[in-house]
């Protein structure tokens, strides 16, 4: 007699197979990889230098855990990163569409500026002015073709992503677009260079550098913007990866100036890394804001390889709803006589988590160094969380400071009662404290524009979230 049908047997009382459960996902586990033979195909265009640059790379992020420090417990958490079916952009452009209709120019105020639109490039220009001081401003396949001897330099450069870290690698193997600034020696531009990135639509990813080399004692502001584009995803949809670097190269005495907003949409896993080389002299200043994105991992690292260089650094978040933000930075001092000043904050709604990891490192050679490094973390509901570990490594003892600190808890009870004796509502004296707690990166941003803008992205997010916000217990 044949077996009975799968069918009969449910109905005569059988329970009902199960359903198949989604494998589980470890914390640490990357579901987007880099198609090999994507990167193998665009050898045939690319130089030789280029070719086995990317290959190194890809080796490295094979063999790389996703995070990597000696110093503390591991905080990493990618299961909300759903990138398996995700691939990169295959042509981005490499310059603006020549048939397209010409746009406005630079706009008021700005010394030059770039508009990327997911794999399209939508303007590059530069002002008067920037032109004739021989500013260059260029997408990296435009720089190739134009000067492959600085190209070389710059995205060949071993210093320019750490190589300790698998998410740097696998941007550096698979970078599929990217914007050079270069400002010759002695410029010191008046007005702020901006570049945008308009990214997130669903099922693809962008892999970006932004290369920015000052020669000796050139000047300079950058405003970059990171934004949705029309196509974007959003919460439910197939997500969106950006992966962006923010390579610094500052000669003697050059000063660089950098404010960045992201505010990419909730579709969006966004990877982000900033490191920068910064020679005598020279002197970086950081002013960075995060508010955007289902999940952000972002990595700065400062090498203060010059006598007498200083690195300047503020670092904000301000989450809602289940958005991650996994900060690190790292910060080593080689040169005599060096200044670092780094500052994280993070102000959490809902159930926002944020992990802010710091390591300050003093080399044998850095006689004389001043370095600080702070963590603070406001939880504005009892599900928020935030992790703060500040950290010190320091191999040389004649310092002048060497000092870090971190506290993490909820709106200060003792501000809330002065204001609100001086008559002010609670739900304003509340909006007023963690809008001042964020201020410092508000307050750093160099285009008038794009400052209140962000005040404005900041004010708009209180006012979606605030009635979740609980008194301190």
């Amino acid at each position: 007699m044949s077996p009975a049908p799968l069918e009969s047997a449910t109905a005569a009382g059988a329970p009902p197979a199960r359903t198949l459960r989604a494998p589980r996902r470890a914390p640490s586990d990357l579901t987007f990889s880099i198609d090999e033979a994507l990167v193998e195909s665009w050898a045939a265009d690319e130089p030789d230098w280029l070719t086995a640059d990317r290959r190194a790379a890809l080796a490295r992020a094979r063999d790389l855990p996703i995070e990597k420090n000696q110093l503390y417990t591991t905080y990493v958490d990618l299961r909300t990163a759903d990138l398996s079916e995700v691939h990169a952009w295959p042509e981005p452009a490499r310059a603006p569409d020549p048939d397209a209709a010409p746009g406005e120019g630079v706009p008021a105020d700005v010394a030059a500026w770039a508009s990327i639109v997911e794999d399209r490039v939508e303007a590059l220009v530069l002002s008067e002015e920037a032109r004739s001081a021989g500013v260059v401003l260029d997408t990296l396949g435009g720089l190739i073709a134009r000067d492959a001897d600085l190209a070389r330099r710059l995205i060949a450069d071993e210093r320019s992503l750490p190589h300790d870290d698998k998410l740097a690698q696998l941007t550096r193997a698979g970078w599929n677009q990217g914007l050079v600034v270069h400002v010759p020696a002695g410029v010191r531009l008046s007005e702020p260079i901006v570049l945008r990135w308009a990214v997130g639509a669903g099922g693809h990813a962008l892999l970006t550098r932004t290369i920015v080399d000052l020669a000796e004692g050139a000047s300079a502001e950058i405003v970059e913007e990171l934004e949705g584009s029309p196509a974007a995803a959003h919460r439910g949809d197939a997500q969106a990866l950006f992966t962006g670097s923010l390579e610094v190269h500052l000669a003697k005495d050059a000063e660089l100036r950098v404010a960045s907003i992201q505010d990419l949409p909730d579709g969006t896993v966004a990877f982000q890394h900033r490191q920068a080389e910064i020679g005598e002299g020279a002197s970086l200043h950081w002013a960075l804001a995060q508010l955007g994105a289902r999940l952000v991992r972002s990595r700065v690292d400062n090498r203060l390889a010059g006598d007498r260089s200083s690195v300047e650094q503020v670092e904000i978040v301000f989450g809602a709803e289940d958005q991650l933000f996994d900060l690190t930075s790292y910060t080593r001092h080689i040169g005599r006589d060096t200044t670092g000043n780094l500052l994280s904050k993070a102000a959490l709604l809902d159930a926002t988590r944020s992990y802010m990891k710091g390591l300050i490192v003093i080399e044998p050679t850095a006689v004389g160094t001043d370095s600080f490094l702070g963590e603070f973390g406001m939880n504005l509901s009892k599900q928020a969380r935030a992790v703060a570990i500040p950290s010190l490594e320091i191999d040389q003892p004649d310092c002048r400071r060497a000092a870090h600190s971190s506290s993490v808890g909820p709106i200060d009870e003792t501000q809330l009662f002065y204001l609100e004796s001086r008559g002010i509502a609670p739900e304003e004296a509340r909006k007023m404290i963690v809008l001042g707690f964020l201020e410092p990166v508000v307050a750093r941003v160099p285009l008038t524009a794009a400052r209140d803008r962000l005040r404005e992205l900041l004010s708009a997010k209180w006012d979606e979230g605030f009635a979740t916000v609980e008194p301190a217990a």
